[in-house]
């Protein structure tokens, strides 16, 4: 039987990232995909031009169905919106005992339109992050984590360790904002710190990156693989995406969901950092 799995997220219109996104990383990874809808928008590669919430007791009818009916191997966070609805979340996981959670926390649209609530930063970082297997922020996602500003290796080392505080077993701070010829992802765990680097690609096909990233991490973990071997297949992943991109749309245009299956991807190198190295 192919692992299932579920994306907890919003709807985005312009198919390029939310649950569209990861639908079609779990079906190009080969896990069976289910959702629950956090909010709606209205959005394209230009934007978000409307943003509706689910309530809160239908986010909670929705995961009770999932939890009921599917086993499922792995799940993922995205769009959460408020408070009210990552407690509802974390509710339902903790109810469906869903293990391997990935929380992609997602503040901001490509196009710079919020997408959570200031408000909700701290339901965040005590009611969800505590139940995470994984978080997979950015550098500005991680500013607003951890409440440091993210400029040099050192300082996102001690943005690691802080999140690893919240009580996730790890943290994949990802280098897409950061400067360099190379896209330089930091893990850390309790015992090791690795880094996945892969050249920058230079292109505006970027549109979904951090939810296709998410889920497929998800997507690997629900097969058993360990987070460092999760972590490598999703650095292919998404560097293909980006790589082979798909020239849609007047703005940020999507990543190309199934060029790591047609195309491949290797390019990807993988650092062990000793303590005091750097």
């Amino acid at each position: 039987m192919r692992p299932q799995v579920l994306t907890i997220a919003g709807s985005d219109s312009g198919g390029g990232a939310g649950i569209q996104a990861d639908l079609k990383t779990f079906q190009e990874l080969g896990v069976f995909g289910t959702s629950v809808l956090t909010a709606v928008t209205a959005q394209n590669t230009r934007g978000v031009h409307g943003v509706e919430a689910v309530s809160p007791e239908l986010i909670t009818q929705q995961l009770d169905a999932i939890g009921s009916d599917f086993s499922i191997a792995a799940c993922k966070t995205g769009m959460l919106f408020d408070a009210s609805r990552i407690e509802a979340v974390a509710t339902g996981v903790k109810r469906h005992v869903f293990n391997r959670l990935v929380v992609d926390p997602v503040m901001i649209a490509k196009g710079g339109a919020p997408l959570l609530q200031d408000t909700a930063v701290d339901a965040l970082k005590t009611s969800l992050l505590p139940l995470a297997t994984v978080v997979t922020p950015n550098v500005p996602e991680a500013e607003v984590l951890t409440g440091l500003t993210i400029r040099s290796f050192n300082d996102r080392l001690e943005a690691a360790r802080r999140m690893l505080a919240y009580g996730v077993r790890a943290v994949i701070l990802k280098g897409g904002h950061l400067e360099g010829e190379t896209a330089e992802d930091l893990i850390m765990t309790e015992s090791e710190v690795f880094l996945l680097s892969a050249p920058r690609i230079q292109t505006s096909d970027t549109h979904g990156t951090g939810c296709t990233f998410s889920a497929a991490l998800t997507a690997e973990l629900a097969k058993g693989r360990s987070i460092m071997e999760a972590a490598v297949t999703t650095k292919r992943f998404i560097q293909s995406a980006i790589t082979h991109g798909l020239e849609i749309g007047a703005g940020h245009g999507p990543t190309n969901h199934w060029a790591y299956v047609a195309y491949g991807e290797e390019g990807v190198t993988i650092e062990s950092i000793k303590a005091g190295t750097r």
